[in-house]
């Protein structure tokens, strides 16, 4: 296996992943300032639902946001140009991870796999060719790479579409109920909306979606297989660009199909131009411990991560312990209100709290279903208070409905949020599921 791992292979999939990635990552940034995402997200809030424990992180004040994004589409230049890339990699890489753990009102689990690219791209020889580095002199040029890096990239991507495949195996997938509310938003789209409001389209979308992030991978990797794969890859993302909008996603993924094609393949289609050296089947890497255990060792917390949730009492449907990090991939939409009340001490009367006061409207619909951010905005509440010398006590009241089915109280109403721990790995008492 180690053997294998370091012999050297033909690293132009990678180069034309890096250019496909850092105009991406261009898209991505400087898009998010031109549709008003980082206005909505990160300017207009007065407070930021970060992480819970990375209080630290918060956004620049007044327009610092605007620059902060202009900064992270530059990055994507670097990347792309293969121009200062490991400086422009890794920057990106910190820049967008502080922007994924600084909020979570627009939680998305392609905005964590972007994060994630953005780290495992920072660590690879990207810019041995076809770059600026190159042209330069500041990077040696090559035509190889370990296949480490091959290894690394289709690991993560078959960790991902495996649990996305095997989470949608629960009865409001199977039973057509999320397609059916996802596709209720679409009945208006020209030509196909009319289409997807019916059941068989409806079973389709079930069984599609099951069997294609299942087998996509396995699929791409066996020759027989790897075009049909391809052109239903290329249907399924471009599907999901038009009907679903989900941003740079499917064009990144569709970027992937080029560490399944032979390396010549790839080679011949984008290197119209002859090659200055031939390859040969001679050279490769000298062996890394380091790298080997620092590879499994991220590829098995990508295996644990979604997993964590099994550890935790109560369903994560309708909890949400243990539901971030883990591709549960558009399973379930939520509705419903929440009830906060401010109780000061030495009284006993209780205060019904006006969110928009300290939320936008896009917050408010963010927390409902979400114990985290309920919790994070009852001790927001509580530090609000103590700026003014005043000790309060947080109660909620709520009613939270999943897919427009079960109704269900998410929080314990009798129970102050100011005096309760959050914790990441078990289940707290006062979140409570549908049994309850």
């Amino acid at each position: 296996m180690q053997r294998w791992l370091f012999k050297a292979t033909d690293n132009s999939p990678l180069i034309i992943f890096r250019i496909i990635f850092g105009f991406l990552v261009l898209c991505e940034s400087w898009g998010a300032i031109a549709t008003g995402w980082v206005h909505r997200t990160l300017i207009e809030p007065k407070f930021t639902f970060n992480f819970i424990g990375l209080n630290f992180l918060q956004p620049l004040p007044r327009n610092g946001m605007y620059f902060y994004f202009i900064l992270m589409g530059i990055c994507g230049i670097l990347i792309m140009l293969g121009y200062f890339y490991r400086l422009g990699s890794i920057l990106f890489a910190i820049l967008w991870g502080c922007v994924y753990l600084m909020q979570k009102s627009s939680y998305n689990n392609h905005y964590y796999l972007l994060w994630l690219l953005a780290i495992i791209m920072a660590v690879l020889p990207a810019h041995k060719d076809v770059s600026l580095d190159t042209k330069y002199g500041k990077v040696k040029r090559s035509e190889w790479m370990p296949n480490w890096v091959w290894f690394f990239i289709v690991g993560q991507l078959f960790i991902v579409y495996t649990f996305a495949s095997v989470a949608k195996l629960y009865p409001d997938w199977l039973d057509g109920t999320v397609a059916k509310n996802l596709m209720a938003s679409k009945s208006k789209f020209p030509i196909v909306g009319t289409l997807l409001q019916q059941n068989w389209a409806h079973q389709v979308i079930i069984w599609f979606g099951i069997l294609f992030d299942l087998l996509i991978i396995p699929a791409l990797l066996w020759k027989p297989t790897r075009k049909i794969a391809f052109v239903l890859a290329l249907f399924f993302h471009l599907y999901n660009s038009a009907v679903l909008q989900i941003g740079i996603f499917p064009y990144l993924a569709l970027g992937f199909t080029v560490f399944f094609f032979p390396r010549k393949t790839i080679r011949n289609l984008f290197y119209p131009k002859p090659k200055k050296e031939q390859l040969t089947e001679t050279t490769n890497f000298k062996y890394s411990p380091v790298v080997t255990v620092l590879l499994f060792s991220w590829l098995i917390s990508q295996i644990l991560l979604p997993l964590r949730h099994w550890g935790i009492d109560e369903d994560v449907l309708y909890t949400e312990e243990g539901h971030r990090l883990s591709w549960r991939m558009m399973l379930r939409s939520k509705s419903g209100y929440n009830h906060f009340y401010i109780q000061k001490e030495n009284s006993a009367k209780q205060q019904l709290v006006s969110l928009r006061e300290y939320l936008t409207p896009k917050q408010i619909r963010s927390m409902t279903g979400k114990p985290d951010m309920i919790w994070q905005f009852a001790q927001h509440l509580k530090s609000e208070y103590a700026k003014k010398g005043e000790t309060i006590k947080v109660f909620v009241t709520n009613r939270t409905t999943v897919n427009r089915k079960t109704t269900y109280q998410l929080i314990d109403p009798k129970v102050d949020l100011t005096t309760v721990p959050w914790d990441y790995f078990k289940h707290s008492d006062w979140v409570w599921g549908p049994k309850k």
